[in-house]
């Protein structure tokens, strides 16, 4: 096992997984798979190369020294002031397309790569990012000193320790003026204020989510789309605020995922305040499973009664039968009547008095054992 471990790594140059030149590190949020990694001269096409800093903040440089990059490199890049200290996630001809996504206003946003990062770029970096938790910590008591209403939810140090970034949220505008300085005097650097929503503060934190995997916005969400009630409904959910919100109390990202779906097959549905008349008595729509094609009617507008399930060309059928003024026996296709079920117990499946029947035998094998 570890002679073919050892030949795995000769032949990609990686030790585990899939070559960082295409898939790159997993511990990084908001990776990009480079399916263009394998091409012939793709590093080359371009010098731009995408670097990513703490959490979703992304950055595009240009590797004006012509430095061999390859996904997972520390660089060291311009800032202002000083230098930042980030990880490569891509380069080549995939980041002009990721280019256009960040909508950069003017090439002057795009400032160069000085080096890869040294020992002594490192050591910085390392007593920069160390100081950014105590940092936390006490700008939330100075902004609540000043009465503000807003929360600091993280803060960012520069590579070099020349800038810190503060994060916050806010409902309403706020004047920070007085807490800017008496956050630089503090901490003797050079302070930028950043407002984020309460879906990007839940991206930074991280979590688990409800269906057990850990957050989209966390690992691979990149661009936040606004979700309304509309999306749960198209997809016949309860509109419990509970179930419905996220880690982030706003309405899940993922209500999005399949309200296309659900609104295409949901026109192949007849409409559902459409009541199915027959010989015996009027169906009012209960449920519907969109996916499936399947509505389920009840006698009763208000509960529960003598439930029938079919599918939504039935429906259809039924419906053009009573514009005709007819009325089929029974919802079923064969017009046959549903069979009416006794109690089952849904839990074995068998009666519920099985366990008494179980009782007697036992008492007639003590009666006719011998005795000694």
């Amino acid at each position: 096992m570890e002679e073919r471990q050892k030949n795995y790594e000769i032949r990609t140059g990686c030790s585990r997984g899939l070559c960082r030149a295409a898939i790159g590190r997993q511990d990084r949020q908001l990776n990009t798979y480079d399916w263009l990694a394998d091409v012939p001269g793709n590093a080359e096409s371009t010098d731009l190369v995408e670097v990513q800093f703490k959490h979703t903040r992304k950055g595009y440089y240009h590797n004006v020294n012509n430095l061999p990059l390859k996904k997972g490199d520390v660089v060291a890049v311009e800032a202002s002031p000083g230098h930042d200290i980030g990880v490569v996630t891509l380069t080549g001809r995939l980041v002009k397309m990721q280019l256009k996504k960040a909508n950069l206003k003017s090439a002057d946003d795009i400032k160069r790569i000085y080096r890869l990062a040294r020992q002594v770029d490192m050591e910085k970096y390392r007593e920069a990012k160390a100081r950014e938790h105590e940092t936390m910590i006490e700008s939330r008591e100075i902004a609540k000193g000043l009465g503000l209403d807003m929360k600091i939810g993280d803060v960012e140090y520069q590579g070099d320790g020349q800038k810190a970034i503060f994060y916050y949220i806010a409902d309403e505008r706020v004047d920070f003026r007085q807490l800017i300085k008496d956050l630089a005097a503090a901490f003797h650097v050079r302070i930028e204020m950043k407002q984020i929503g309460a879906r990007q503060e839940a991206g930074r934190i991280g979590g688990t989510g409800p269906c057990g995997r850990e957050l989209c916005c966390a690992t691979w969400l990149k661009n936040f789309v606004s979700v309304s009630t509309g999306a749960a409904r198209y997809q016949d959910i309860s509109l419990n605020p509970q179930k419905l919100a996220g880690m982030c109390a706003k309405l899940k990202c993922c209500l999005n995922y399949e309200v296309d779906d659900y609104i295409e097959a949901g026109k192949k549905l007849p409409a559902g305040d459409i009541v199915l008349q027959t010989l015996d008595a009027d169906y009012y729509l209960f449920k519907k499973d969109i996916l499936a094609g399947l509505l389920t009617y009840s006698t009763d507008k208000r509960m529960a009664a003598n439930l029938e399930t079919i599918t939504a060309e039935r429906a259809k059928e039924i419906i053009e039968m009573n514009k005709k003024g007819t009325k089929p026996e029974s919802l079923q296709p064969d017009n046959t009547p549903k069979k009416q079920e006794g109690p089952v117990d849904l839990l074995a499946g068998d009666s519920i008095t099985r366990f008494d029947k179980a009782k007697k035998k036992k008492k007639k094998k003590r009666d006719h054992a011998p005795k000694n």
